[in-house]
């Protein structure tokens, strides 16, 4: 349910509206499972945040999932329902780019999120994932396209990646797609969240609950963990994930990550090559009617991981921070939450957390951050009439 003040915000559209910091207290846990180390769970929460001012670019967009920043100016974003379009500088939302594939809009299923080539200043190509409808099921995919110099149309669409076996449930799709430094991709993928399919993170035959890594035209690396392996399939880098809904690079070039737990259980990760994060015979969560996933939430050969959160965040997309607009972020995560909601900020010191900070939280379900050169930052806000908005200080 939306909030007065969040009601207030969709309305305005030009002036900037200040949001401070709120106070908020860890609620009760689901489950007692200690902690691996004590810099994994719940670290000092803090605040600090400036005023913010909250100024709309873009409203009235249909659950927008993913955002990527033009060189010259502007954005594109996706909506779940299977819409891209370009946001320009001065907030002009444009019709729906035509050539986009065909998603299945079922559920947590549909357009997903984009992601531009490095070099696309030059080559006009893009990235997106979506729900693929294969049959009467669906999978999570991901294709290269390339955009036309106008921005109304996409062309020779190719997927590079397609999870196997398709799904007969339309969840847990992960989903999000990042350039490593080395020039390949990391693409993220759920397990579907069903009790039968939820297993398949386990499986190395199949591309369920993986972080996946190709290059950029969908082949497999040379140094791909499972190359070789005729019992795995050779795109996959890490497994036992649940629902990884946000990834990025950090400061250094590492890959982090971060899924949806359970009821409890959300995890921040930095998915190492051929390791096993666990899911589901290990979690700090519990299923949604309260009774235990496991009895346990470490295994020998598992991986812990960094951070852990019980209650949850319901985790979105993320970014590191970097610019001189809130400097003192430089280095610090800034993590979309859909539930309670906002901006989380971890601040980190020799890779772990050491503290936490909530922002945001009046705008409610935050999809996805996207900071900007100069470290102002964009979040997009996941409703039926969701929204684009700037995050900077309030002066």
């Amino acid at each position: 349910m939306r909030t007065p003040l969040f009601c207030a915000l969709v309305v305005a559209t030009t002036l900037p509206l200040p949001v401070t910091a709120q106070s908020f207290e860890w609620g009760r846990r689901n489950t007692d499972f200690p902690p691996a180390f004590p810099e994994q769970f719940r670290a000092p929460l803090i605040e600090t945040a400036p005023a913010l001012a909250a100024e709309p670019l873009a409203t009235g967009l249909e659950h927008p999932w993913g955002i990527a920043t033009l060189p010259s100016g502007g954005w594109l974003v996706t909506e779940r329902p299977g819409r891209l379009r370009h946001l320009a500088p001065d907030g002009t939302l444009s019709a729906p780019i035509a050539g986009v594939p065909e998603v299945v809009a079922a559920r947590q299923g549909g357009l997903l999120d984009v992601a531009l080539a490095p070099d696309f200043a030059d080559s006009r190509v893009i990235y997106v994932t979506y729900a693929k409808p294969i049959g009467n099921q669906s999978a999570t995919a991901a294709a290269r396209m390339v955009l036309a110099n106008d921005m109304t149309s996409v062309s020779a669409v190719t997927d590079i990646f397609v999870q196997d076996p398709p799904s007969p449930t339309p969840m847990h799709f992960g989903s999000r797609i990042v350039f490593l430094p080395d020039g390949t991709v990391a693409i993220t993928t759920g397990e579907h969240s069903s009790r039968s399919e939820r297993v398949f993170a386990q499986d190395l035959d199949k591309t369920y609950g993986k972080v996946i890594r190709v290059t950029d035209q969908g082949a497999v690396p040379e140094d791909n963990p499972f190359l070789g392996d005729a019992e795995a399939v050779d795109t996959i880098w890490s497994y036992g994930h649940r629902n990884i809904q946000g990834a990025t690079v950090g400061p250094d070039g590492t890959l982090w990550t971060i899924e949806h737990g359970p009821r409890g259980g959300d995890e921040l990760n930095r998915p190492e090559a051929g390791l096993n994060y666990g899911w589901p015979v290990i979690s700090y969560g519990e299923n949604y009617n309260g009774t235990a996933i496991s009895q346990r939430a470490a295994a020998p050969g598992m991986e812990q991981p960094v951070y852990f959160w019980d209650p949850v965040i319901a985790p979105g997309g993320m970014a590191f921070h970097s610019g001189e607009t809130f400097g003192d972020w430089n280095g610090d995560l800034l993590i979309g939450s859909l539930n309670p909601g906002g901006v989380v900020r971890l601040s980190l010191r020799d890779g772990l957390v050491v503290e936490e900070e909530r922002m945001l939280m009046d705008l409610g379900r935050i999809r996805d951050v996207e900071v900007q050169p100069d470290g102002s930052f964009l979040v997009l806000t996941d409703f039926s009439d969701g929204g684009v908005w700037r995050i900077s200080p309030d002066e």
